[in-house]
């Protein structure tokens, strides 16, 4: 059974309140740092955990923390993404819902070591009810002495603010939700300058999401050393997986990195196999925007390794025969599922959620949504497939931030493992309606 770090009490009743956090060890790490750690050594020791970020991108938080810039009489900014919104991702919904106080310790030490004063908590919209959850627990801290002027004696000042968005998918991108913070529409801005010399009314800031921060709190009270241990090579710690699909235990789990895919899929501790007996098809390990992986690849790497659930193991081989961990967001298809829909469904979350700034974006997802659903509603031709890999690499890499990206690898990678499925839907057009839609005439195309 693998170690949990984050979510190991969520199970005690009333874990959200300040009194039952304190008495389950709540706020010993501040208590630590303040009394015997510089704001330097708290960096040393997320440096030596080898914390990478977990909210997708898998950077380094310690290396990222170092960047930002210290000028004289400058305020510097930490701000938290709660802007969860990849689909099959919610495990930062979970844990800001079960533990804020885990949040609020966390931000305070990463706070105490960047010299941040004051920090927001950039919360989707559509999670009011978990606003009001950390507006509470953030009250219940102010009242306690770990929130305004001059902390626990320390010297340390510190500020924390809730601020909800509108729901735009586009404000999980760092420099989109700064504008947004900023009382501006939510659009990516062109990096360089990046937000560590200019974000947040242009000035130094960094941007961790919910996971990466709460994670510093058993960083500090264990150890950076002792937290880089658990795990295997560049892949350090603990993660949370959000797991929904076609397995018989959905839900979120902490694992320790270097757990086998299969096991994941297949232990009673986790996912417990999939619903009704049936047979693997495909999954999706990190969220919506990162490449689909066959059942053959999920069970073994390219090179014939068992693939792990790592950063390195999962990205084996590169997009040709891998895919991404990503945020973590590990959707399970069994062998009825349709590889076509799915993607159709991805599109046109991307196509909907684009801001429409790039060129690029705004035109070419639309366009793979089209032609997405002329292929699964029976209208398709052969030449749409090799028209969706065009649009696609036409995409990729030719906008301002990943949203095309992302947008453009599942279709990529859908096309590349499962192409004679979207030719037998071509071959085949009412054989999909069927039995997906208990339709038997081709609808009329309706994009």
């Amino acid at each position: 059974m693998g170690r949990k770090l984050l979510i190991d009490k969520v199970h005690i009743e009333n874990l959200h309140t300040y009194e039952v956090y304190r008495k389950q060890g709540g706020y010993q790490a501040v208590e630590k740092a303040f009394k015997t750690m510089s704001p330097e050594a708290v960096l040393e020791e997320v440096k030596k955990s080898g914390l990478r970020g977990r909210g997708g991108a898998g950077f380094p938080t310690g290396m990222k923390w170092s960047f930002i810039a210290k000028p004289e009489g400058v305020p510097r900014y930490l701000l938290c993404n709660a802007d969860e919104s990849e689909p099959g991702t919610f495990k930062d919904r979970f844990l800001m819902e079960k533990n804020p106080h885990l949040l609020i310790e966390g931000m305070i030490l990463s706070s105490f070591a960047l010299g941040c004063n004051t920090s927001y908590i950039y919360i989707r919209g559509e999670f009011m009810w978990i606003l009001h959850i950390l507006e509470k627990a953030i009250a219940e801290a102010y009242n306690n002495g770990w929130l305004g002027k001059n902390i626990k004696g320390s010297g340390f000042d510190l500020n924390l603010y809730v601020s909800p968005g509108a729901g735009a998918y586009i404000c999980g991108e760092e420099t989109a939700l700064i504008e947004s913070l900023e009382g501006k529409r939510g659009n990516p801005r062109i990096k360089p300058p990046f937000p560590a010399i200019k974000g947040l009314w242009q000035t130094p800031t960094v941007v961790n999401n919910v996971e990466t921060l709460a994670t510093v709190v058993p960083i500090i009270n264990m150890g950076g050393d002792a937290y880089a241990a658990i795990g295997i090579g560049k892949s350090t710690g603990t993660k949370l997986i959000s797991a929904c699909g076609n397995v018989k235990n959905p839900g979120v789990y902490e694992i320790e990195m270097g757990l086998s895919v299969e096991d994941f899929i297949y232990s009673d501790e986790y996912c417990g196999g999939l619903k009704g007996g049936k047979r693997l098809k495909a999954c999706v390990p990190g969220g919506s925007s990162v490449p689909i992986l066959p059942h053959y690849l999920i069970t073994k790497t390219a090179l014939g390794e068992q693939r792990l659930m790592t950063y390195e193991s999962l990205s084996d081989g590169g997009f040709a025969t891998g895919s991404m961990l990503g945020s973590g967001g590990f959707i399970v298809f069994d062998e009825d599922q349709c590889v076509v829909r799915n993607t159709m469904n991805f599109a046109r979350f991307y196509h909907h959620e684009s801001c429409g700034q790039c060129s690029p974006c705004r035109e070419g997802t639309g366009w793979m949504e089209k032609v997405l659903h002329r292929i699964e509603y029976g209208h398709g031709n052969m030449r749409d497939i090799d028209l969706l890999i065009d649009v696609a690499k036409k995409i990729e890499g030719n906008t301002i931030c990943p949203l095309g990206d992302a947008a453009a690898w599942p279709v990529s990678a859908a096309i590349r493992h499962f192409r004679e499925e979207f030719e037998w839907h071509i071959n085949e057009p009412k054989k999909c309606l069927e039995k997906n839609y208990g339709l038997v005439n081709e609808p009329v195309l309706a994009v």
